[in-house]
């Protein structure tokens, strides 16, 4: 069968170029065009394997078979398939699998990573593209994958901007790789933001990481912070004693449905007074710290429920793990950042055309010049 269709492709090249010319080989006609020269090879994946070719060339160099434009249509099609493979987490070794299945011939995962670049440029574009709106509400995370440099697997830091906008939708702003988290990081990706327009945000919602927190502090000085408090019941296990009843940390995690601050310092102090004694250093440390974690009680009520931790964020990193996993450790930190960002550009899509993530259109978002935390 394969030599079937390589005979049949080779009369289709033949006839191509007796068309082009005028005239078969070696006949003698007024009409005749030009001349043949010799043939260069060229391989052709088919269905039944892949084939070899010798494709006629003439004098003037002017012949160009129509053959393989088709086939660099279907080619880029092929491609274009195998880059979303790439994006929905299927590893460059399935994916060579799947191309041995289809084509009868194998993409190595070399050649499979150089078609995901084809995924750059765009990507390019959504990561630097111009923040025009105003974002009231920022919410920042990072996450950690496994990257190979140099010979050596380093984990590197893969910091992600989530905005929500006067219209209530969510945005990805920006998906950044840094060495680590620190302040230094943290500080050019806000400064990053800022420079492509970010403008207006008067709360942002993040872990206590301390680096975080002083980038946020020096960058956007006008907005509130708000320690997310899933976070924070999960510090607070490490503070807890392990012979602590359940109901301890079980009556703290209800102060997070109180509606005012209020009500909240209300519900805390009868949460200390009733522990104090059985726990005395655990009730210190909320004490000292929970402060941070009622800046959502300011905003209007609607958003409590949305903007008091980074679950959003979380959701994300989930998804985000669910493709990286496959791949485990990236060869290098381009290939790392093509695959999230990618799969963050599909996301935001879906976010921006999709339903409202906030209802904007009460009571706007309270703003202050001072911080909410010293």
């Amino acid at each position: 069968m394969k030599e079937l269709v390589r005979e049949a492709l080779q009369s289709f090249l033949e006839a191509e170029m007796t068309e082009f010319l005028g005239a078969s080989s070696g006949e003698r006609t007024d009409e005749r065009k030009g001349y043949r020269a010799d043939y260069y090879r060229r391989s052709w994946i088919t269905r039944v394997g892949k084939v070899e070719l010798t494709v006629p060339r003439d004098r003037s160099g002017q012949f160009s078979t129509e053959l393989f434009e088709r086939y660099q249509r279907s080619e880029k099609a092929l491609f274009s398939v195998l880059a979303e493979m790439y994006v929905q987490g299927v590893s460059t070794r399935r994916i060579k699998t799947v191309t041995e299945e289809l084509c009868g011939h194998g993409f190595s995962a070399s050649t499979v990573s150089t078609i995901n670049k084809t995924l750059d440029a765009a990507l390019t574009r959504f990561a630097s593209r111009p923040l025009e709106e105003a974002f009231p509400y920022l919410i920042l995370d990072a996450r950690y994958e496994k990257v190979r440099e140099d010979g050596i697997i380093r984990s590197r830091a893969v910091q992600i901007a989530v905005g929500v906008d006067t219209d209530g939708r969510r945005h990805l702003l920006a998906v950044e790789l840094a060495n680590r988290e620190s302040r230094s990081s943290w500080r050019d990706f806000l400064i990053g933001l800022k420079k492509r327009g970010l403008s207006q945000v008067t709360y942002v919602v993040s872990d206590h990481h301390e680096g975080l927190k002083q980038a946020i502090a020096e960058v956007l000085p006008e907005a509130l912070w708000q320690r997310c408090y899933v976070h924070y019941l999960r510090n607070a296990l490490d503070h807890l004693p392990k012979k602590a009843e359940e109901s301890c940390l079980k009556e703290l995690r209800e102060l997070y449905d109180r509606h005012t601050l209020p009500e909240a310092q209300e519900g805390l102090s009868r949460w200390i007074d009733r522990w104090q004694e059985s726990t005395p250093q655990f009730v210190e440390w909320v004490e000292e710290t929970i402060g941070e974690t009622f800046t959502f009680l300011k905003l209007p009520r609607a958003h409590h429920r949305s903007l008091k931790s980074t679950n959003v964020l979380e959701r994300l990193n989930e998804e985000i793990k669910r493709r990286t996993r496959v791949v485990r450790i990236f060869p290098n930190a381009e290939s790392c950042l093509r695959l999230i960002r990618a799969l963050c550009s599909e996301v935001h899509d879906n976010w921006v055309s999709g339903k409202k993530y906030l209802d904007m259109t009460g009571e706007k978002p309270a703003q202050s010049s001072k911080r909410a935390v010293a």
